[in-house]
């Protein structure tokens, strides 16, 4: 009996990584063929639309400034106040604005830009796609011979390489913004004084750590999105649940990938 259940336990196991594998590799096709389009899509007389790429920047990059906005400077005073509360124990807050401005730039900017687009347009693509194949609307692409892969994934695809990056400056902005009117606040220090500790403490490698960042996000998140939206089966419950595993595999994917790349780049 045990070792039926050990047996079944590692045939699931098999499973599951073979799956996973599966759609590492289709999220991979997708991305070059994607690409393939992009550059020579006009060649083949199927070029990306133009006005394809820009609705979908606008849903993805325009749409979201409210919330960017506000959770970013949520996140800079939170970080402001944190930072003064621990370094106040060694009598140095007044270097506060080194961490924030690096945690910002380096780390917080972009993961948090990356999970709020994860969440608000990873899922919505997850859900059209999913809604699109449900209702045979990608066959008929097919049918018609329009390739699906240019009509649907480099759009929106083209859209979050310039957004999501285009966004995390934003992000950072607003959370330094933030974080420096409560702490001229606070420790009675002027923004101009802030501006320019903030200019001496971030160099051009720290924001293209951050902006590197946010391309790989862009990626994970139009790949997981398509990829979970294709795979969807059995009516409205299947585009429902593939879209909540869309959103958990997307951010689960920006973490995991977030720490892999400040382990590397920081060796």
């Amino acid at each position: 009996m045990a070792q039926a259940k050990a047996i079944g336990v590692l045939e699931r196991i098999g499973r599951a990584v073979a799956a996973g594998m599966s759609e590492l590799g289709f999220g991979a096709v997708l991305l070059g063929q994607a690409l393939m389009w992009t550059l020579m899509g006009r060649a083949r007389r199927q070029p990306v639309r133009l006005s394809a790429v820009v609705k979908e920047a606008t849903d993805i990059g325009i749409r979201a400034i409210p919330i960017v906005t506000i959770m970013s400077g949520t996140i800079g005073i939170m970080l402001a106040i944190q930072g003064i509360y621990s370094l106040r124990i060694f009598g140095a807050e007044s270097k506060v604005t080194l961490g924030v401005a690096l945690s910002i730039v380096r780390e917080f900017g972009p993961l948090i830009t990356g999970i709020l687009v994860a969440g608000r347009s990873g899922s919505a693509l997850a859900a059209r796609l999913g809604t699109m194949k449900i209702s045979q609307e990608i066959d008929a692409l097919t049918v018609m011979g329009i390739n699906p892969v240019r009509f649907l994934v480099a759009p929106p695809l083209l859209a979050a390489l310039v957004m999501i990056p285009a966004l995390t400056l934003y992000a950072d902005f607003i959370g330094l913004l933030a974080a420096g009117l409560y702490i001229s606040v606070e420790l009675g220090q002027t923004l101009a004084a802030y501006g320019f500790d903030v200019v001496d403490a971030v160099q051009v490698p720290d924001l293209l750590h951050g902006l590197g960042k946010s391309v790989l996000f862009a990626l994970l998140i139009v790949l997981v999105g398509v990829i979970n939206g294709i795979s969807v089966t059995g009516g409205a419950e299947g585009v429902g649940r593939m879209t909540t595993r869309s959103v958990v595999h997307a951010i689960s994917a920006i973490i995991i990938t977030d720490m892999v790349f400040v382990f590397v780049t920081t060796r």
